[in-house]
Protein backbone atom coordinates (compact mmCIF):
# COMPACT_ATOMS: atom_id res chain seq x y z
CA UNK A 1 0.00 0.00 0.00
CA UNK A 2 1.26 3.52 -0.82
CA UNK A 3 0.89 5.07 2.65
CA UNK A 4 1.19 8.68 1.42
CA UNK A 5 -1.60 8.22 -1.16
CA UNK A 6 -3.85 6.45 1.33
CA UNK A 7 -3.22 9.18 3.91
CA UNK A 8 -4.02 11.93 1.42
CA UNK A 9 -7.21 10.11 0.45
CA UNK A 10 -8.28 9.61 4.07
CA UNK A 11 -7.63 13.27 4.90
CA UNK A 12 -9.49 14.47 1.76
CA UNK A 13 -6.92 17.22 1.42
CA UNK A 14 -5.88 19.73 -1.17
CA UNK A 15 -2.20 19.97 -1.98
CA UNK A 16 -0.57 23.38 -1.88
CA UNK A 17 -0.68 23.48 -5.67
CA UNK A 18 -4.47 23.95 -5.58
CA UNK A 19 -4.36 26.75 -3.04
CA UNK A 20 -4.41 30.37 -4.21
CA UNK A 21 -1.37 32.46 -3.32
CA UNK A 22 -2.25 35.97 -2.06
CA UNK A 23 0.68 38.30 -2.58
CA UNK A 24 -0.14 41.14 -0.16
CA UNK A 25 -1.90 41.63 3.16
CA UNK A 26 -4.22 44.24 1.56
CA UNK A 27 -5.59 41.62 -0.83
CA UNK A 28 -6.70 39.48 2.12
CA UNK A 29 -9.51 41.97 2.97
CA UNK A 30 -8.39 42.22 6.58
CA UNK A 31 -9.85 44.60 9.18
CA UNK A 32 -8.21 48.04 9.01
CA UNK A 33 -7.15 47.82 12.67
CA UNK A 34 -5.53 44.42 12.07
CA UNK A 35 -3.71 45.68 8.97
CA UNK A 36 -2.29 48.56 11.06
CA UNK A 37 -1.03 46.05 13.63
CA UNK A 38 0.61 43.91 10.93
CA UNK A 39 2.55 46.85 9.47
CA UNK A 40 3.42 48.24 12.91
CA UNK A 41 4.86 44.80 13.75
CA UNK A 42 7.25 45.15 10.81
CA UNK A 43 5.71 42.80 8.23
CA UNK A 44 5.73 44.16 4.68
CA UNK A 45 4.56 41.24 2.55
CA UNK A 46 3.29 37.77 3.48
CA UNK A 47 5.76 34.87 3.58
CA UNK A 48 5.10 31.70 1.53
CA UNK A 49 3.06 30.02 4.27
CA UNK A 50 1.19 33.25 5.12
CA UNK A 51 0.23 33.91 1.50
CA UNK A 52 -1.37 30.45 1.29
CA UNK A 53 -2.74 29.66 4.73
CA UNK A 54 -4.17 32.90 6.18
CA UNK A 55 -7.07 33.06 3.72
CA UNK A 56 -7.92 29.38 4.35
CA UNK A 57 -8.01 30.00 8.13
CA UNK A 58 -10.24 33.07 7.67
CA UNK A 59 -12.63 31.07 5.47
CA UNK A 60 -13.19 28.72 8.39
CA UNK A 61 -11.47 25.69 6.88
CA UNK A 62 -9.65 23.19 9.04
CA UNK A 63 -5.99 23.66 8.09
CA UNK A 64 -2.83 21.56 8.39
CA UNK A 65 0.12 23.93 7.83
CA UNK A 66 3.72 22.82 7.73
CA UNK A 67 6.58 25.17 6.92
CA UNK A 68 10.17 25.52 8.02
CA UNK A 69 11.13 27.34 11.20
CA UNK A 70 11.37 31.11 10.98
CA UNK A 71 8.85 31.58 8.16
CA UNK A 72 6.12 33.28 10.18
CA UNK A 73 3.84 30.38 11.15
CA UNK A 74 2.80 32.06 14.43
CA UNK A 75 1.70 35.19 12.55
CA UNK A 76 -0.16 32.97 10.05
CA UNK A 77 -2.61 31.57 12.56
CA UNK A 78 -2.61 34.79 14.63
CA UNK A 79 -3.74 36.94 11.69
CA UNK A 80 -6.39 34.36 10.82
CA UNK A 81 -7.65 34.32 14.43
CA UNK A 82 -7.69 38.09 14.83
CA UNK A 83 -9.70 38.50 11.64
CA UNK A 84 -12.52 36.25 12.90
CA UNK A 85 -12.59 37.27 16.59
CA UNK A 86 -15.39 39.66 17.57
CA UNK A 87 -13.75 42.11 19.98
CA UNK A 88 -17.09 43.58 21.06
CA UNK A 89 -17.76 40.34 22.97
CA UNK A 90 -15.54 39.71 26.02
CA UNK A 91 -15.57 35.94 25.73
CA UNK A 92 -12.95 33.39 24.72
CA UNK A 93 -13.32 32.70 21.00
CA UNK A 94 -9.97 31.11 20.17
CA UNK A 95 -7.63 28.75 21.97
CA UNK A 96 -3.94 28.22 21.12
CA UNK A 97 -2.14 25.25 22.66
CA UNK A 98 1.67 25.03 22.77
CA UNK A 99 4.29 22.63 24.10
CA UNK A 100 6.13 24.95 26.52
CA UNK A 101 5.33 27.86 28.81
CA UNK A 102 7.85 30.07 27.01
CA UNK A 103 6.26 29.39 23.63
CA UNK A 104 2.74 30.05 24.96
CA UNK A 105 3.94 33.37 26.43
CA UNK A 106 5.68 34.32 23.19
CA UNK A 107 2.54 33.56 21.16
CA UNK A 108 0.53 35.74 23.55
CA UNK A 109 3.02 38.57 22.86
CA UNK A 110 2.64 38.18 19.09
CA UNK A 111 -1.17 38.12 19.37
CA UNK A 112 -1.13 41.24 21.58
CA UNK A 113 1.24 43.07 19.23
CA UNK A 114 -0.61 42.24 15.99
CA UNK A 115 -3.95 42.91 17.70
CA UNK A 116 -2.79 46.12 19.40
CA UNK A 117 -5.09 48.43 17.38
CA UNK A 118 -8.01 46.03 17.89
CA UNK A 119 -7.82 46.26 21.70
CA UNK A 120 -7.47 42.49 21.78
CA UNK A 121 -7.43 40.71 25.13
CA UNK A 122 -5.18 37.67 25.26
CA UNK A 123 -3.99 35.74 28.31
CA UNK A 124 -1.15 33.21 28.62
CA UNK A 125 -2.50 30.33 30.67
CA UNK A 126 0.51 28.24 31.73
CA UNK A 127 1.73 26.07 34.60
CA UNK A 128 4.37 27.29 37.02
CA UNK A 129 2.37 30.42 37.86
CA UNK A 130 -0.38 30.94 40.40
CA UNK A 131 -3.81 29.56 39.58
CA UNK A 132 -5.30 32.68 41.19
CA UNK A 133 -3.62 34.85 38.57
CA UNK A 134 -5.28 32.82 35.79
CA UNK A 135 -8.67 32.92 37.51
CA UNK A 136 -8.51 36.73 37.87
CA UNK A 137 -7.42 37.27 34.26
CA UNK A 138 -10.01 34.87 32.81
CA UNK A 139 -12.83 36.35 34.90
CA UNK A 140 -12.22 39.72 33.17
CA UNK A 141 -12.94 38.12 29.79
CA UNK A 142 -10.25 37.21 27.24
CA UNK A 143 -10.80 37.03 23.48
CA UNK A 144 -7.95 34.53 23.01
CA UNK A 145 -6.19 32.17 25.42
CA UNK A 146 -2.66 30.93 24.63
CA UNK A 147 -1.61 28.14 26.93
CA UNK A 148 -0.10 24.78 27.73
CA UNK A 149 -2.47 21.77 27.70
CA UNK A 150 -2.27 20.90 31.41
CA UNK A 151 -3.16 24.36 32.76
CA UNK A 152 -5.79 25.03 30.07
CA UNK A 153 -7.52 21.72 30.84
CA UNK A 154 -7.42 22.54 34.56
CA UNK A 155 -9.06 25.93 33.94
CA UNK A 156 -11.77 24.33 31.77
CA UNK A 157 -12.54 21.71 34.44
CA UNK A 158 -12.75 24.42 37.12
CA UNK A 159 -15.24 26.22 34.81
CA UNK A 160 -12.98 29.27 35.05
CA UNK A 161 -12.27 29.14 31.32
CA UNK A 162 -15.56 29.11 29.44
CA UNK A 163 -15.14 27.49 26.05
CA UNK A 164 -18.76 27.48 24.86
CA UNK A 165 -18.02 30.36 22.42
CA UNK A 166 -14.68 29.02 21.15
CA UNK A 167 -14.73 28.86 17.36
CA UNK A 168 -11.05 28.07 16.67
CA UNK A 169 -8.49 25.69 18.20
CA UNK A 170 -4.84 26.05 17.14
CA UNK A 171 -2.26 23.34 17.87
CA UNK A 172 1.21 24.84 17.56
CA UNK A 173 4.20 22.48 17.30
CA UNK A 174 1.54 19.85 16.63
CA UNK A 175 3.95 16.95 16.24
CA UNK A 176 4.89 17.38 19.92
CA UNK A 177 1.34 18.07 21.11
CA UNK A 178 0.01 14.98 19.36
CA UNK A 179 2.86 12.85 20.67
CA UNK A 180 2.40 10.58 23.66
CA UNK A 181 3.14 13.25 26.28
CA UNK A 182 0.22 15.56 25.48
CA UNK A 183 -2.12 13.45 23.36
CA UNK A 184 -4.58 12.53 26.14
CA UNK A 185 -4.86 16.14 27.36
CA UNK A 186 -5.44 17.43 23.80
CA UNK A 187 -8.17 14.79 23.26
CA UNK A 188 -9.86 15.75 26.51
CA UNK A 189 -9.77 19.49 25.75
CA UNK A 190 -11.21 18.77 22.30
CA UNK A 191 -14.13 16.85 23.88
CA UNK A 192 -15.16 20.00 25.78
CA UNK A 193 -15.15 22.27 22.69
CA UNK A 194 -18.25 23.03 20.59
CA UNK A 195 -18.61 20.46 17.75
CA UNK A 196 -18.29 23.19 15.11
CA UNK A 197 -14.83 24.33 16.34
CA UNK A 198 -12.37 24.99 13.51
CA UNK A 199 -8.99 23.26 14.00
CA UNK A 200 -5.66 24.62 12.74
CA UNK A 201 -2.60 22.36 13.04
CA UNK A 202 0.84 23.95 12.65
CA UNK A 203 4.41 22.65 12.78
CA UNK A 204 7.77 22.61 11.01
CA UNK A 205 7.68 18.82 10.97
CA UNK A 206 4.59 16.60 10.70
CA UNK A 207 5.43 12.89 10.62
CA UNK A 208 2.91 10.55 8.96
CA UNK A 209 1.85 9.04 12.27
CA UNK A 210 0.87 12.50 13.56
CA UNK A 211 -0.94 13.40 10.35
CA UNK A 212 -3.02 10.23 10.62
CA UNK A 213 -4.06 11.25 14.16
CA UNK A 214 -5.57 14.48 12.87
CA UNK A 215 -8.37 12.38 11.32
CA UNK A 216 -9.93 12.17 14.76
CA UNK A 217 -10.66 15.88 15.10
CA UNK A 218 -10.39 17.55 11.70
CA UNK A 219 -13.01 17.79 8.99
CA UNK A 220 -11.95 17.90 5.33
CA UNK A 221 -8.73 19.84 6.10
CA UNK A 222 -6.75 21.91 3.63
CA UNK A 223 -3.21 20.60 3.74
CA UNK A 224 -0.35 23.02 3.05
CA UNK A 225 2.76 20.89 3.42
CA UNK A 226 6.37 21.52 2.57
CA UNK A 227 8.23 18.39 1.45
CA UNK A 228 10.94 17.20 3.82
CA UNK A 229 13.71 17.91 1.32
CA UNK A 230 12.53 21.53 1.25
CA UNK A 231 12.97 21.74 5.04
CA UNK A 232 16.69 22.35 4.76
CA UNK A 233 16.44 25.87 6.15
CA UNK A 234 17.72 27.92 3.29
CA UNK A 235 20.02 30.71 4.45
CA UNK A 236 21.48 28.67 7.31
CA UNK A 237 25.01 27.44 6.66
CA UNK A 238 25.51 24.08 8.35
CA UNK A 239 28.89 22.70 9.42
CA UNK A 240 30.37 20.00 11.61
CA UNK A 241 33.54 19.88 13.70
CA UNK A 242 34.95 16.41 14.25
CA UNK A 243 36.59 15.80 17.61
CA UNK A 244 38.42 12.65 18.63
CA UNK A 245 36.30 12.00 21.74
CA UNK A 246 33.51 13.53 23.85
CA UNK A 247 35.92 15.21 26.32
CA UNK A 248 37.42 17.31 23.53
CA UNK A 249 34.12 19.03 22.73
CA UNK A 250 34.57 21.29 25.77
CA UNK A 251 38.00 22.57 24.66
CA UNK A 252 36.66 23.12 21.15
CA UNK A 253 33.79 25.20 22.56
CA UNK A 254 36.18 27.27 24.67
CA UNK A 255 38.25 27.98 21.53
CA UNK A 256 35.11 29.19 19.77
CA UNK A 257 33.77 31.30 22.66
CA UNK A 258 35.02 34.71 21.49
CA UNK A 259 33.39 34.14 18.11
CA UNK A 260 30.07 33.20 19.78
CA UNK A 261 29.70 36.56 21.52
CA UNK A 262 30.04 38.54 18.28
CA UNK A 263 26.40 37.60 17.81
CA UNK A 264 24.10 35.66 20.15
CA UNK A 265 24.41 31.91 20.24
CA UNK A 266 22.34 28.98 21.52
CA UNK A 267 24.11 25.76 22.49
CA UNK A 268 21.97 22.62 22.63
CA UNK A 269 22.60 19.61 24.88
CA UNK A 270 20.42 16.50 25.07
CA UNK A 271 19.98 16.35 28.86
CA UNK A 272 19.34 18.72 31.75
CA UNK A 273 22.35 17.21 33.54
CA UNK A 274 24.62 18.05 30.58
CA UNK A 275 23.26 21.64 30.45
CA UNK A 276 24.08 22.10 34.14
CA UNK A 277 27.54 20.51 33.76
CA UNK A 278 28.47 22.54 30.66
CA UNK A 279 27.24 25.85 32.14
CA UNK A 280 29.13 25.22 35.38
CA UNK A 281 32.32 24.18 33.54
CA UNK A 282 32.27 27.27 31.31
CA UNK A 283 31.68 29.60 34.27
CA UNK A 284 34.60 27.97 36.13
CA UNK A 285 36.71 28.73 33.05
CA UNK A 286 35.60 32.41 33.38
CA UNK A 287 33.17 32.39 30.46
CA UNK A 288 29.79 34.14 30.83
CA UNK A 289 26.81 31.96 29.88
CA UNK A 290 23.11 31.54 30.71
CA UNK A 291 21.31 28.22 30.90
CA UNK A 292 17.76 26.93 30.80
CA UNK A 293 15.93 23.61 31.08
CA UNK A 294 12.59 22.21 32.25
CA UNK A 295 13.58 21.53 35.87
CA UNK A 296 14.18 25.22 36.60
CA UNK A 297 11.50 27.27 38.36
CA UNK A 298 9.28 29.26 36.00
CA UNK A 299 10.34 32.67 37.32
CA UNK A 300 14.00 31.69 36.79
CA UNK A 301 13.23 30.53 33.21
CA UNK A 302 11.44 33.85 32.58
CA UNK A 303 14.42 35.82 33.91
CA UNK A 304 16.87 33.91 31.69
CA UNK A 305 14.64 34.43 28.64
CA UNK A 306 14.25 38.16 29.32
CA UNK A 307 18.01 38.66 29.73
CA UNK A 308 18.71 36.76 26.51
CA UNK A 309 16.04 38.65 24.54
CA UNK A 310 17.46 41.97 25.74
CA UNK A 311 20.96 40.92 24.69
CA UNK A 312 22.33 41.16 28.25
CA UNK A 313 23.26 37.52 27.92
CA UNK A 314 25.05 36.42 24.74
CA UNK A 315 25.33 32.64 25.04
CA UNK A 316 22.43 30.41 26.13
CA UNK A 317 22.86 26.69 26.87
CA UNK A 318 19.61 24.74 26.73
CA UNK A 319 17.85 21.42 26.22
CA UNK A 320 15.29 21.02 23.44
CA UNK A 321 12.82 23.07 25.51
CA UNK A 322 14.28 26.03 23.57
CA UNK A 323 14.28 24.30 20.18
CA UNK A 324 10.66 24.95 19.39
CA UNK A 325 9.35 28.25 18.17
CA UNK A 326 11.23 30.57 20.54
CA UNK A 327 12.17 33.60 18.48
CA UNK A 328 15.08 35.86 19.44
CA UNK A 329 15.94 37.98 16.42
CA UNK A 330 19.65 38.40 17.18
CA UNK A 331 20.48 34.67 17.31
CA UNK A 332 22.54 33.81 14.25
CA UNK A 333 24.56 30.88 15.58
CA UNK A 334 23.37 27.52 16.90
CA UNK A 335 25.76 24.87 18.22
CA UNK A 336 24.67 21.27 18.67
CA UNK A 337 27.04 20.20 21.46
CA UNK A 338 25.09 16.94 21.24
CA UNK A 339 23.36 15.84 18.03
CA UNK A 340 19.62 15.58 18.81
CA UNK A 341 18.24 12.14 19.74
CA UNK A 342 15.29 12.81 17.44
CA UNK A 343 16.34 13.67 13.87
CA UNK A 344 13.20 15.82 13.39
CA UNK A 345 14.48 18.13 16.14
CA UNK A 346 17.52 19.06 14.04
CA UNK A 347 15.29 21.37 11.98
CA UNK A 348 13.74 22.94 15.07
CA UNK A 349 17.10 23.54 16.72
CA UNK A 350 18.97 25.11 13.84
CA UNK A 351 15.86 27.12 12.94
CA UNK A 352 16.59 29.29 16.00
CA UNK A 353 19.10 31.07 13.75
CA UNK A 354 18.23 32.67 10.44
CA UNK A 355 14.72 33.67 11.55
CA UNK A 356 12.40 34.90 8.80
CA UNK A 357 14.93 34.90 5.98
CA UNK A 358 17.98 36.18 7.87
CA UNK A 359 21.33 34.42 7.56
CA UNK A 360 22.40 31.93 10.20
CA UNK A 361 25.08 29.37 11.02
CA UNK A 362 24.71 25.94 12.63
CA UNK A 363 27.73 23.99 13.93
CA UNK A 364 27.51 20.34 14.97
CA UNK A 365 30.11 18.83 17.31
CA UNK A 366 30.64 15.16 16.41
CA UNK A 367 32.96 12.50 17.76
CA UNK A 368 34.26 9.75 15.50
CA UNK A 369 31.43 7.51 16.84
CA UNK A 370 28.77 10.11 15.95
CA UNK A 371 29.70 10.56 12.28
CA UNK A 372 27.11 7.91 11.37
CA UNK A 373 24.40 9.91 13.19
CA UNK A 374 25.39 13.02 11.21
CA UNK A 375 25.13 11.06 7.96
CA UNK A 376 21.63 9.90 8.98
CA UNK A 377 20.57 13.56 9.48
CA UNK A 378 21.99 14.46 6.06
CA UNK A 379 20.09 11.61 4.39
CA UNK A 380 16.87 12.29 6.31
CA UNK A 381 16.72 15.94 5.18
CA UNK A 382 18.56 15.49 1.84
CA UNK A 383 21.24 17.99 2.86
CA UNK A 384 25.01 18.24 2.86
CA UNK A 385 26.74 19.37 6.07
CA UNK A 386 30.31 20.52 5.37
CA UNK A 387 33.33 20.38 7.64
CA UNK A 388 33.87 23.64 9.50
CA UNK A 389 36.40 26.06 7.93
CA UNK A 390 39.42 26.68 10.15
CA UNK A 391 38.43 30.31 10.76
CA UNK A 392 34.89 30.76 12.12
CA UNK A 393 34.95 34.47 11.26
CA UNK A 394 34.81 33.44 7.59
CA UNK A 395 31.28 32.09 8.05
CA UNK A 396 29.79 34.36 10.73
Amino acid sequence: MDFDKELDKSLKVQTSGNIPVIGSFEEMSLKESLLKGIYAYGFEAPSAIQSRAIAQVIQGRDVIAQAQSGTGKTATFTIGMLQVVDTSKFETQALVLSTTRELAAQIRSVISALGDYMKIRCHACVGGKSVGEDIRALSKGQHIVSGTPGRVLDMIKRRTLSIRNVKMLVLDEADELLGKGFQDQISEIYQYLPPSTQVVVVSATLPKAVLSLTNKFMSDPVKILVKRDELTLEGINQYYIQVEKEDWKFDTLCDLYDSLTITQAVIFCNTKKKVDWLSESLRKANFTVSSMHGDMQQDERDRVMDEFRLGNSRVLISTDIWARGIDVQQVSLVINYDLPYDKENYVHRIGRSGRFGRKGVAINFVTRNELGDLTEIEEFFSIKIDEMPSDLSDVL
